[in-house]
C-alpha cells in the first residue's frame, strides 16, 4: 500500500522541475531584460549578485574588457570600484586583474536563471584585429580565461560565464566575424549554451560591427538607441524597423533577437533618455509589432537602480506583471569557494539610495568628472566621417557608454 507521501513526492519534483525550467533565461522571450553591470555610473554601484535578489534583470553583460592586446599581450578588464588597478591585484607580468572574487557572485547570478556574460570594448578602449589569425587566437584566450576552456589567469576564478558581448565603439572593424566564428567553434558541443551578443549604435550599419553582424551567428544585439539622430527621444528618426528587417532578412541567424536600447536615467547618456512610461509604451509597441524584438537593455545597473527602480519598471511593462520585490538593503556576500579566494582590499560599496533621476548637476559632484561623448545629429556625422579623433575629444578613463 503506498502511502500519500510517496505519491505526492514525484509530483513535488516535477513541480520544482517545472519551476527551473520557467526562471531559466530562455532568448526566445519578447519580454528579457539585459542590464550592463560593472561601471559605476551613478557612484552606487554593489557587488554584481546584489542585483540579481529578483526577477527584475535575465541578462548582465560585464563591462568591460577593454583592451585586448596589454601587457604580457594579455587582456585588461575593469570593473569600476568593484575590481579595480586600485583594489585587486593583477596576474604576474600583466595588467590582467584577478576579480576571483566575483565567481561566488556570478554562480549565484547564474543559479537564479540569469546569464552573465563577458562585454568587450565599451566608448573608451584599445580594441581590434590586425589579422584574422590574431582574431582567431584571441578568441581562443576568451574561452580559456572566461568561459568554457582552462588558463592558469581565470579573472573570475572557476565561473564559467554565459557567453560574450561585442561593444565595439573604436578601433579596426575587421575581423570581428572570425573572432565569433572561432568562438563558435570551440563552444561547439558543450554541456551548455553559450551567448555571442552585440550592442551596435542605432545607425544603420553599424560602424564597427556591421560586417560581423552580417557574416557570424549572433544571439542577440543590444541596439544603442541613443545618442545619435535615431534614437528613442526623436520618434520621427527611430529605427527599430530597420534593424527588425535586417535581423529578418540578412542576418545569419534568422531567429536574432533585437533589444531596444536606452540609458537607464539621464546621467548616462549625452542624449536619448526618456523616461521609464515613455521607454514602456515604445517597448510594448515594438514588442507587438516585431518578432524579432527580445527585449529591453539597459546602460547601466547602478543608474538604473537608483533611478527609482527604472529597471523594474520597465521588466513589469514588458511581461505586463510585477517581479518580486527585491529585499531592502545589499545582499550579504555568499561564501566563495577555496579556489576563488576574496581580494583583501575589497571593500563592499554602501547601500544605495533610491533617487528620482535626474540630479542637478550643480548638486552632484560627479557631474565634473564626466565627459561624455559626441552625439550625432546628423546621418552623415553618425557614419563615421567625423571620428573622435579628428574632432579632438578626449575620452574619460572610466568606461561610460556616453
Amino acid at each position: 500500500m503506498f502511502s500519500l507521501a510517496a505519491l505526492l513526492f514525484p509530483c513535488l519534483l516535477v513541480t520544482i522541475a517545472c519551476i527551473d525550467v520557467v526562471l531559466a533565461f530562455s532568448n526566445d522571450r519578447s519580454d528579457n531584460l539585459a542590464v550592463y553591470w560593472g561601471q559605476d555610473a551613478a557612484g552606487h554601484q554593489q557587488r554584481l549578485s546584489f542585483y540579481c535578489e529578483d526577477d527584475t534583470i535575465d541578462a548582465i553583460p560585464m563591462a568591460f574588457l577593454y583592451i585586448f592586446h596589454g601587457k604580457g599581450g594579455q587582456p585588461v578588464l575593469e570593473l569600476s570600484n568593484i575590481c579595480n588597478h586600485g583594489t585587486s591585484k593583477s596576474f604576474p607580468g600583466t595588467d590582467l586583474l584577478d576579480c576571483s572574487f566575483l565567481a561566488a557572485d556570478i554562480r549565484q547570478c547564474q543559479a537564479k536563471g540569469k546569464i552573465v556574460t563577458l562585454s568587450l570594448g565599451g566608448a573608451t578602449s584599445s580594441v581590434g584585429f590586425s589579422s584574422e589569425s590574431q582574431a582567431t587566437e584571441f578568441a581562443t584566450t576568451i574561452w580559456n580565461m572566461f568561459l568554457g576552456g582552462k588558463s592558469s589567469m581565470r579573472p573570475f576564478g572557476s565561473a564559467v560565464l554565459d557567453g560574450i558581448d561585442l561593444d565595439i565603439e573604436s578601433g579596426s572593424a575587421s575581423f570581428y566575424g572570425a573572432f565569433v566564428n572561432k568562438i563558435r567553434s570551440l563552444a561547439k558541443g558543450a554541456k551548455k549554451r553559450y551567448y555571442v551578443t552585440a550592442a551596435p549604435q542605432c545607425p544603420f550599419p553599424d560602424a564597427k560591427l556591421g560586417a560581423a553582424l552580417n557574416s557570424a551567428f549572433f544571439d542577440a544585439v543590444y541596439v544603442q538607441f541613443y545618442n545619435n539622430y535615431c534614437e528613442t527621444s526623436v520618434p520621427s528618426e527611430f529605427n527599430f524597423d530597420t534593424w527588425d528587417n535586417w535581423a529578418k532578412t540578412k542576418s545569419p541567424n534568422r531567429d536574432i533577437k533585437v533589444y531596444l536600447g536606452g540609458p537607464g536615467s539621464a546621467k548616462a547618456a549625452g542624449n536619448g533618455y526618456v523616461d521609464a512610461n515613455t521607454l514602456a509604451k515604445v517597448a510594448k509597441d515594438a514588442q507587438q509589432r516585431y518578432s524579432s524584438f527580445g527585449g529591453v537593455m539597459l546602460w547601466d545597473a547602478d543608474v538604473a537602480y537608483t533611478n527609482n527602480r527604472y529597471d523594474r519598471a520597465i521588466k513589469t511593462a514588458l511581461t505586463g506583471g510585477s517581479p518580486r520585490p527585491r529585499p531592502q538593503g545589499p545582499s550579504p556576500n555568499p561564501d566563495p569557494r577555496p579556489d576563488d579566494p576574496p581580494t583583501p582590499t575589497q571593500k563592499s560599496p554602501s547601500t544605495p539610495a533610491i533617487i528620482e533621476d535626474p540630479i542637478e548637476s550643480d548638486k552632484d559632484p560627479r557631474a565634473t568628472a564626466r565627459v561624455k561623448r559626441p552625439t550625432f545629429g546628423s546621418r552623415a556625422e553618425a557614419s563615421g566621417i567625423v571620428d573622435d579623433n579628428q574632432a579632438g575629444i578626449k575620452k574619460p578613463l572610466r568606461f561610460f557608454r556616453f
